[in-house]
């Protein structure tokens, strides 16, 4: 079993900052693809941004430019630094990784608000 757990989130004016970070335990963290997700209310759960296991990275047109995704696999922690935040960003966020067998897995979610 994997576990993910995020932390990062938070209360943010336009135009600023934050990272999020999510550590893992269980399983093998190097050999999994890490993504990133969101969900607004009322809106479905999309991809924000993934990072493979060799490093191939793909992000949402949307955040292309202002977020990056990176991993720490000695820290089995993967992290989205996220600038110049819009109000449209404002979202849960969820850390999710696929195993090379094809089992998922999500984390708990943490909330971004981005508002003056």
């Amino acid at each position: 079993q994997v576990q993910l757990v995020e932390s990062g989130g938070g209360l943010v004016q336009p135009g600023g900052s934050l990272r999020l970070s999510c550590t893992a335990s269980g399983g093998i963290f190097a050999i999994n693809a890490m993504g990133w997700y969101r969900q607004a209310p009322g809106k479905e759960r999309e991809l924000v941004a993934v990072v493979s296991s060799g490093g191939i990275i793909r992000y949402a047109d949307s955040v292309k430019g202002r977020f990056t995704i990176s991993r720490d696999n000695a820290k089995n922690t993967v992290y989205l630094q996220m600038n110049s935040l819009k109000p449209e960003d404002t979202a849960v966020y969820y850390c999710q990784t696929t195993t090379p067998a094809w089992s998922v897995y999500w984390g708990q979610g943490t909330q971004v608000t981005v508002s003056s």
